[in-house]
């Protein structure tokens, strides 16, 4: 996808849904005539897209396509809560897609979020001049998104076991991971595999691990619904003091300071 196609284009906004799923909400299996951007924060659900089956979590973004044909449904234990963006290109006609997957783990930042929010505020106040204010703000998602997708598929393309790794890691987070385990799962030597690690993704395992789950503790931490203490279990960290510690190194605030 040439970039400056997509900067000659401006979205027109058909919808917008904070989505709050029911333990049975679906989406009936249908093509769609216009692009869906999806950003799940959290509980969980399955997205069929042209056929294909996607397990989407906190953090998770689902694009399809125009001229897709979409189905979902959340799990009844753990209902999905997402923002769903659906849209068309003016001009209008224009059947250019987005350069994303149809599932991208693990993407939604802080400060996509914060964008997010700010586009919810703007959309259902409808004061005069809205609709410029919240396109302005989704171009912003969509450029945020765009960078930081290509960062990831830029070291995830270059070796295949570790984007295997990476991919692991994003299903097991909340347990317990050890690298020389992980090295083991995957045939590699401990250290061969920590060099080839750092080398792909300019992390170390653990700073890695340390990053997935706190960003999918911030997404937890936002809904409102759990304590620190339940969050940090939840992600992986036994002890609370440790990963209030990590989460201020790594986010710059305290979890504490997570707005609700």
């Amino acid at each position: 996808m040439d970039m400056e196609m997509l900067q000659n284009l401006v979205p027109h906004i058909l919808l917008f849904v904070d989505r709050r799923c029911f333990p049975d909400w679906e989406i009936i299996n249908k093509k769609i005539g216009f692009q869906d951007l999806t950003f799940v924060v959290a509980g969980k659900s399955n997205y069929f897209i042209n056929g294909v089956k996607y397990t989407v979590e906190p953090g998770d973004v689902i694009y399809i396509p125009e001229g897709s044909v979409r189905e979902a449904h959340t799990f009844y234990e753990n209902p999905m809560h997402s923002f769903a963006f659906n849209f068309n290109w003016t001009p209008e006609g224009s059947p250019i897609a987005l350069p994303l997957e149809p599932v991208t783990k693990n993407v939604i930042t802080s400060e996509i979020r914060s964008y997010i929010k700010q586009f919810t505020q703007v959309w259902m106040s409808k004061q005069p001049g809205y609709i410029m204010q919240a396109r302005a703000l989704f171009m912003l998602i969509i450029h945020k998104l765009l960078l930081i997708s290509s960062k990831k598929s830029s070291y995830i393309q270059t070796d295949l076991r570790v984007k295997k790794v990476l991919d692991y890691v994003n299903e097991h987070y909340p347990f317990k991971l050890e690298l020389s385990e992980i090295a083991t799962l995957f045939n590699l030597h401990p250290v061969y595999f920590g060099k080839l690690f750092k080398e792909n993704t300019g992390y170390t395992f653990k700073e890695y691990l340390n990053l997935i789950r706190c960003n999918n503790a911030e997404m937890l931490l936002s809904t409102g619904g759990f304590s620190v203490t339940e969050v940090a279990e939840r992600c992986g960290f036994n002890d609370v003091s440790y990963f209030s510690n990590v989460f201020k190194l790594i986010k710059g605030y305290p979890p504490s300071n997570v707005s609700k």
